[in-house]
């Protein structure tokens, strides 16, 4: 199906912090498959750069958009995407999906509750490499594998969430659901470390596979890393961040198009947002 041809979508803006700027305002401009409807932000003033209608409160941008993108931090989503899903709105979240786990709920169950389609921002997986990556993957007949993500983001990035809480809310959503799309369904984690500082996790694999994760937004390095590497009984296959190419974001907000034109059923959905949100609740549990 060329979807291209198909009518744009409206999406509302939540947000206009930098990253906001950067990446979901130019890309959902774009089009073709998104037309930017406006923007709400907390800062009216930052929302203004952004070139396209801001609304004053957030129901009067629902009124003129069929679909929510969420450009906030993680408790801010999750009080708002419940709101926006009880308005009927379909949901672009970004990971982690809430705070804690106990949001991360209300926001799975708002979203179910109201049969709205939903999709998650991980961006890996939008990606070409990934996708041809996970294809070889299943050829290898897969039994382990290690993912990392290093960087010194800790040090450059002004996040109040992420200065308290570290890599494995922050990159561990991305480095647990590639794993997880590797090896199998997640059933156990085992955490050690400080997430603060550098954090190790021991998966556990419905498959009966296991893998490792290890993250840290604190070394001191020029520039971050990040890689996963799955091997099995026919070989090895392995796939590095920098390999994700410039496609990720368009083609991320094609699919959320599609997805919400067929009114849901995308994998990387909110409930899968909650399931990742599961395991770092329990690995936290342990950190602590």
């Amino acid at each position: 199906m060329d979807l291209s041809a198909e009518r744009p979508v409206s999406v509302g803006l939540i947000g206009a912090g930098p990253w906001a700027e950067a990446v979901h305002a130019p890309t959902l401009a774009a089009g073709p498959h998104t037309r930017l409807a406006g923007v709400w932000a907390r800062r009216p003033r930052a929302a203004a750069r952004l070139g396209v209608p801001v609304y004053e409160r957030i129901e009067e941008l629902f009124e003129v958009c069929e679909a929510v993108a969420f450009c906030v931090p993680p408790a801010v989503q999750a009080e708002l995407g419940v709101l926006a899903a009880r308005a009927g709105k379909a949901l672009l979240l970004e990971k982690p999906l809430a705070a804690d786990l106990d949001a991360a709920k209300r926001l799975a169950q708002a979203v179910g509750e109201a049969g709205v389609a939903s999709q998650m921002v991980l961006t890996f997986r939008y990606s070409a490499a990934t996708k041809a990556f996970l294809r070889r993957v299943r050829a290898i007949e897969p039994f382990g594998g290690y993912a990392m993500n290093v960087s010194g983001a800790l040090y450059t990035i002004d996040s109040p969430w992420r200065q308290e809480r570290g890599a494995i809310l922050d990159v561990g959503p991305h480095m647990i659901d590639m794993l997880d799309a590797s090896l199998g369904r997640i059933t156990g984690v085992r955490a050690h470390g400080d997430s603060l500082g550098w954090v190790g996790l021991l998966l556990e694999h419905e498959t009966g596979a296991v893998s490792e994760a290890s993250l840290s937004m604190a070394a001191r390095v020029e520039h971050g890393s990040s890689q996963v590497a799955v091997f099995g009984r026919q070989g090895t296959e392995t796939l590095d961040g920098g390999d994700l190419g410039y496609d990720v974001f368009p083609d991320m907000v094609a699919e959320f198009a599609a997805t919400v034109r067929r009114g849901g059923g995308h994998p990387l959905d909110a409930q899968h947002g909650l399931r990742l949100q599961e395991i770092i609740a329990a690995a936290e549990a342990q950190l602590r």
